[in-house]
C-alpha cells in the first residue's frame, strides 16, 4: 500500500518535485544571485504572457485539436492594440477590446476551415499562423511600435500586490477560471469528452462541431489577452514577439499533462510546468551557460513530456477511438472502466 501510494504521489507531483530539486541545485550552485526574493519575483511575474498563452493552447488541445497559430495571434493582438493606441489615438481600453475581438475572429476562422472542410487543424493553424505573421509585418512595416499608453503598463507591470506585479494575478485568475470550467461545469466536461473520442461523443448526443468551434474561439481570444499582457509588460509591440513562445507553450502544456492530473490537460499542471521551465532557464543563464541551451531545454522538455504522456497507453496526441467508461456504457449498454469524466447531454 505504501509503495503504491508513493508511486501515485510521484506520478502526480513528479514535475513539482523536479521543480523543487532544480531550485535546490541552483541555490547550491549560485545561491547569492538565484535564491533571492527579486529573482523569484521576476520569475513569477515576467512569465505572464507565456503562462496565458499556454493556457490558451490548452483549451483546443483538451478538445483534441492543435492550434499552432496561438503565438502569431499573440503578436498580432499586441500590434493591433499598439497601432490603434499610438498611431490612431484610440483609447487603450477600446484598443485592447478590439485586439481581443481580432483574436477571437482568428479562432473562428480556424474552426470554420477545420470543421467546414474537414482539414487537419495542424495544417490549417500552421498556415494561419504564417498568414497572420505576414499581416503583422505588413501593418507594422516590420518595425516595433512603442509609446503605448501608461494606463496599460501600469495595470500590467507597474502596479503591485504583495511584491508581485498584477500580471501574475491575471495568469492565476485565468487558470482558476479554466480549472473551474473543466472540473465543475457541463461545458468543460463536454470539451474533455470530445477530446477523448469524437465519434462516441457525437453518438452520445454532444454537439461536437460546436464544442470544437468554441474551443478555437476561446484559444484565439485568450491568445490575444496574452498579447495585450505582453504589450503591457514590454511597453512595445514587436512584430516577432510570439516566435519564441510557441515551443515553450507546447512544452508547458504537455509537461503539465503529466502532473497534478496525469493524463489530462490541466491548468495547474500547465502553470507548474511554465515555472519549472522558466526556473531552469533562469538558473542556467545565471551559471553563464550559452543561450542555445534554452532551445535544447525547451525542445528536450517537449519530447520528454510527450513521451511521458504516452506511457501506459495514455497518449494525448492520439484521439482515442475506443469506447470507454460512462460514455461507452451509455452507447453500448455495457460498463467499461477507464473514463472518469461524467457525460453531460446537450448542444
Amino acid at each position: 500500500m505504501t509503495s503504491v501510494s508513493a508511486s501515485s504521489l510521484l506520478r502526480r507531483f513528479g514535475v513539482v518535485i523536479a521543480w523543487i530539486v532544480i531550485i535546490v541545485v541552483f541555490t547550491i550552485l549560485k545561491g547569492s544571485t538565484f535564491f533571492t526574493a527579486s529573482n523569484f519575483t521576476t520569475i513569477l511575474s515576467s512569465q505572464a504572457p507565456l503562462g496565458i498563452l499556454s493556457l490558451a493552447l490548452l483549451i483546443p488541445l483538451a478538445a483534441g485539436d492543435y492550434d499552432l497559430s496561438v503565438a502569431s495571434v499573440l503578436t498580432l493582438a499586441s500590434m493591433v492594440a499598439a497601432i490603434l493606441n499610438v498611431s490612431h489615438g484610440v483609447p487603450i481600453v477600446l484598443a485592447v477590446i478590439i485586439a481581443i475581438v481580432v483574436g477571437g475572429l482568428v479562432g473562428l476562422v480556424n474552426a470554420s476551415i477545420c470543421i467546414g472542410f474537414g482539414i487537419d487543424p495542424f495544417i490549417v493553424t500552421l498556415g494561419m499562423g504564417t498568414f497572420i505573421d505576414g499581416i503583422t509585418l505588413w501593418i507594422s512595416n516590420s518595425t516595433p511600435v512603442s509609446g503605448i499608453s501608461s494606463g496599460l503598463t501600469n495595470i500590467v507591470v507597474v502596479f503591485r500586490a504583495g511584491d508581485l506585479s498584477y500580471e501574475f494575478y491575471y495568469v492565476l485568475v485565468i487558470a482558476i477560471l479554466i480549472w473551474y470550467l473543466f472540473d465543475y461545469t457541463p461545458a468543460g466536461r463536454r470539451v474533455q469528452i470530445v477530446g477523448k473520442g469524437r465519434e462516441v461523443a457525437r453518438l452520445s448526443g454532444l454537439s461536437v462541431n460546436k464544442i470544437r468551434l468554441l474551443a478555437f474561439v476561446a484559444a484565439g481570444a485568450l491568445s490575444a489577452v496574452a498579447g495585450v499582457v505582453y504589450l503591457g509588460t514590454s511597453g512595445t509591440a514587436d512584430p516577432s514577439a510570439g516566435t519564441s513562445l510557441l515551443l515553450p507553450a507546447f512544452a508547458a502544456v504537455f509537461l503539465g499533462s503529466t502532473t497534478i492530473r496525469p493524463g489530462r490537460f490541466n491548468p495547474w499542471g500547465t502553470l507548474v510546468a511554465v515555472y519549472f521551465l522558466t526556473t531552469g532557464i533562469t538558473g542556467l543563464s545565471l551559471l553563464g551557460v550559452s543561450t542555445f541551451v534554452q532551445q535544447l531545454f525547451y525542445g528536450g522538455a517537449l519530447i520528454i513530456s510527450v513521451a511521458l504522456s504516452s506511457l501506459g497507453g495514455n497518449n494525448l496526441l492520439r484521439r482515442n477511438r475506443r469506447s470507454r467508461g460512462p460514455v461507452a456504457q451509455m452507447v453500448t449498454g455495457h460498463p467499461v472502466a477507464g473514463d472518469e469524466i461524467p457525460i453531460e447531454r446537450g448542444t
